[in-house]
């Protein structure tokens, strides 16, 4: 079992970095029992990394791809994020900045987990997405190196044996499950897209546009400018909390461009403020569509 120390220099909120891998409650391949454990697909293999933060963060890692992730471990953490260019330009950023010096975008080298979640959350309701995520986690997933009983993503080639009536079990419309497929065909070519730093590249694929290129870019590179445009939320929590009124993406475009290119970042300091439009219309019911 390989193991690393490393201290960061620079302030560091843990959970606040990596709790962006987590998807929804009840993920098979990320707890939090003893620190911040998550399961993962390599270029080496699966790997199991458990990070911990005392004096310093204390790492483990097991499996195959163990290694590798250790060897990640500060970009994971966030070492090469620009985040010392960042200038406030609202008040409301800059004092969410100020209160959380330790908020960083980490960066995990890698593409398919990121992009199979990704794809699994398109215009649907966080708790659908989350659903078919543990269904396909747990039922196809294999078991995580380690000590935990974790699951490792579901790989390209396991998606692509899938049986109609298993994805119809999981929960998955045909749009998500087209795409997705289309992704797992050419998954080995859309690794690149993490060194080449390749929205782009990801919307190559039918059924891949920004909204989702740029929940992957966030996490698999770190991307500071990736805004996720065409988010149900998003855009009018944003401009509410820098203008008093909800608006569209065009708007919240306009609002940030200032801080071009550290969009994302922006709205990342209002999200961890918890700026949130009012919400007065009714929320919407989750479509289950293994009842259909």
């Amino acid at each position: 079992m390989p193991n690393r120390s490393w201290t960061p220099p620079f302030p560091l909120d843990l959970g606040a970095v990596l709790g962006s891998l987590r998807r929804g409650p009840g993920d098979p391949s990320f707890s939090t029992e003893g620190g911040i454990w998550f399961a993962a697909n390599t270029p080496c293999g699966p790997g199991t990394l458990h990070v911990r933060r005392t004096d310093t963060v204390e790492a483990e890692a097991w499996g195959d791809g163990g290694q590798w992730l250790l060897d990640g471990l500060p970009a994971l953490l966030g070492a090469d994020d620009p985040v010392d260019e960042f200038v406030a330009h609202h008040p409301v950023i800059a004092e969410s900045r100020r209160q959380r010096p330790g908020l960083r975008l980490g960066s995990t080298g890698r593409v398919w987990d990121l992009l199979f979640a990704s794809i699994l959350e398109q215009k649907v309701t966080g708790t659908e997405a989350f659903r078919t995520w543990r269904e396909l986690g747990r039922r196809f997933g294999e078991p995580a190196p380690g000590p935990l009983p974790l699951k490792v993503p579901p790989t390209p080639h396991k998606l692509l044996s899938l049986q109609d009536w298993e994805w119809h079990q999981c929960g998955l419309d045909g749009a998500r499950r087209r795409t997705l497929i289309n992704a797992a065909q050419v998954a080995h070519r859309l690794e690149k897209a993490a060194e080449m730093r390749s929205r782009e590249l990801l919307e190559k694929v039918p059924g891949i546009g920004v909204w989702t290129s740029a929940e992957v870019a966030q996490r698999s590179w770190g991307d500071p400018d990736a805004v996720s445009v065409g988010d149900y939320h998003v855009a009018k929590n944003v401009t509410w909390a820098l203008t008093g009124t909800p608006g569209d993406d065009d708007g919240m475009m306009e609002l940030l461009e200032p801080y071009k290119p550290q969009r994302h970042r922006a709205v990342m300091y209002l999200e961890a403020a918890g700026m949130r439009r009012p919400r007065r219309a009714p929320r919407f019911s989750p479509r289950d569509y293994r009842k259909f």
